[in-house]
């Protein structure tokens, strides 16, 4: 029988021991990995979708987007057109406070749109250009004054240009603002190393903190689609976007993991250098003609069926098949590899030789290579160069390219995924396609509200460039994202965007 300090020592240690036991308090942090390092992380420079991805975690914009794919409040709380659709006024969020402390409000507001629409660096000019002035009217109130009515201001609001940055940081950084973003998102920026990471941490003064779970995130950079599942089954991430769809099964099949699949407005084109630089001067960007046998040589089913295992949805325009603005009288063109040699015959240009562009991941890697094969069996001579993302993006940017293989993540309104594009002065449009006609219909169809309306203009578009082939659209992506079980409340949004409000993980 024991004494009474020898119950005493016992009790001690006992309680010592369970102390021990007990698990520590420890800041959570989630591993991403995502397909491609991102370019500057500047909303006003950047346009890349990996930037995008980042963008979403540190910069919050004035409106955000549903999962269903229409408008909600974020910085701002409500916006109204005036009766004559030509001025916006926007009510901004009060208390809101950017990454160095300082306050969004209606004079913050003004800079970011300012600098968004004039900044000669900008890419965001063409997706303002409505914009005749900016008007501060109370301390959390701004007033867009329009050049004349313009619907998707409204998207554009709701992605990089409506993105706010703190101006004394874009003060102090000038052109440098991307290597250090200061935003009023849920995670600061911590730290960068190009092709390796990227870390965040959570801001506590964040509006919305308490939808704020994770202390901190870190974005690796892997291209290999393999690789990154591959660390995601070890345990080396929490969290992976884009998996491949030949892969669905082996993550459906791993107990530790769960696959998250929803909608996407996302979709791969081939742009075409036409008018960018000497590079343009060749058959296939001198010769719609050639162009379009190009794309009749592709068969857009076979991609899908064998390297995205029939998960995505071939396509020939900027919308959906099944959308209110997709031209149903433009479907699909089947593959005809007779058509695409007499086209060629026609031309005087029986074997066309150029060089497209591809990601180096192995999907992209593997379509380039069915597009490869496919044309060669109507004439064509096509050589693969495989790019680092960024690096293929900022060479197509410079004209220094013949044919590239993109991607764009969408929007949720049809002329943000057509303009960037095709218009003359659109941000991405790399190869200098440049159709007055097709201007015109666009602007047109931003000056109406009616969808039906501006549904029959989208048409009209299809028309004119589907003839004039600037670019080739093949699929809409499926969006494919997935985490181990300790990661719960990921909701999956149509434009493929990891929003980490109300994401949690286990220890």
């Amino acid at each position: 029988m024991l004494g009474r300090s020898n119950k005493v020592k016992l009790l001690t240690v006992t309680a010592l021991v369970v102390a021990m036991a007990a698990p520590m308090a420890q800041a959570s942090e989630l591993r991403i990995g995502m397909r491609a390092d991102p370019d500057l992380l500047d909303p006003a420079r950047g346009a890349s979708v990996a930037g995008r991805l980042i963008f979403a975690s540190i910069c919050d914009k004035l409106i955000d987007t549903t999962p269903q794919g229409s408008f909600r409040p974020q910085l701002a709380t409500e916006w109204e057109w005036s009766e004559d659709n030509r001025s916006l006024t926007i009510q901004l969020r009060p208390d809101v406070k950017f990454h160095d402390g300082t306050s969004l409000d209606a004079e913050a507001a003004k800079f970011n749109l300012d600098r968004y629409r004039t900044d000669p660096l900008s890419r965001r000019k063409t997706e303002l250009q409505s914009i005749e002035s900016v008007e501060v009217v109370d301390p959390l109130t701004v007033r867009l004054n329009l050049v004349q009515p313009d619907a998707p201001l409204l998207a554009a609001l709701a992605d990089r240009a409506g993105m706010m940055m703190s101006p004394e940081a874009v003060q102090a950084a000038g052109e440098d603002i991307g290597m250090n973003p200061v935003c009023a998102g849920p995670f600061k920026f911590v730290e960068r190393v190009a092709q390796d990471y990227i870390k965040l941490e959570k801001f506590e003064d964040y509006w919305n903190s308490d939808e704020v779970f994770i202390d901190n995130v870190s974005f690796l950079p892997i291209p290999d689609d393999s690789v990154r599942l591959l660390s995601l089954r070890s345990g080396d991430l929490d969290m992976i976007e884009r998996v491949a769809p030949t892969d669905v099964s082996i993550v459906k099949e791993d107990s530790n993991l769960t696959l998250i699949q929803g909608p996407s407005v996302a979709y791969d084109l081939i742009s075409i250098n036409i008018g960018h630089t000497d590079r343009a001067d060749s058959p296939l960007g001198q010769d719609a003609r050639i162009r379009k046998a190009f794309e009749l040589s592709i068969d857009r089913n076979a991609i899908n069926q064998v390297v995205f295992d029939g998960m995505f949805v071939p396509s020939n325009q900027h919308e959906v098949p099944g959308s209110q603005y997709y031209d149903t009288t433009n479907p699909v063109p089947e593959r005809d590899v007779d058509a695409a040699r007499a086209l060629l015959q026609e031309a005087d240009v029986p074997n066309p030789s150029f060089t497209l562009n591809v990601a180096n991941s192995p999907v992209s890697q593997q379509v380039g290579q069915m597009v490869q094969a496919m044309a060669s069996e109507a004439g064509f001579d096509v050589k693969l160069e495989s790019l680092e993302s960024s690096t293929m993006a900022s060479r197509a940017d410079a004209g220094d390219y013949q044919a590239s293989l993109v991607i764009w993540s969408g929007r949720p309104d049809p002329d943000a995924n057509v303009a960037p594009w095709a218009s003359c002065d659109g941000f991405l449009n790399w190869g200098k396609f440049c159709d007055e006609n097709f201007d015109k219909v666009l602007s047109q169809a931003r000056q109406s509200t009616d969808i039906n309306e501006r549904s029959e203009f989208y048409k009209q578009a299809v028309g004119i460039y589907s003839e004039a082939v600037p670019h080739i659209v093949l699929y809409h992506y499926t969006t494919l994202f997935a985490v181990r079980d300790t990661v719960t409340g990921f909701v999956p949004f149509p434009d493929s965007l990891i929003r980490l409000q109300g994401v949690k993980i286990a220890e």
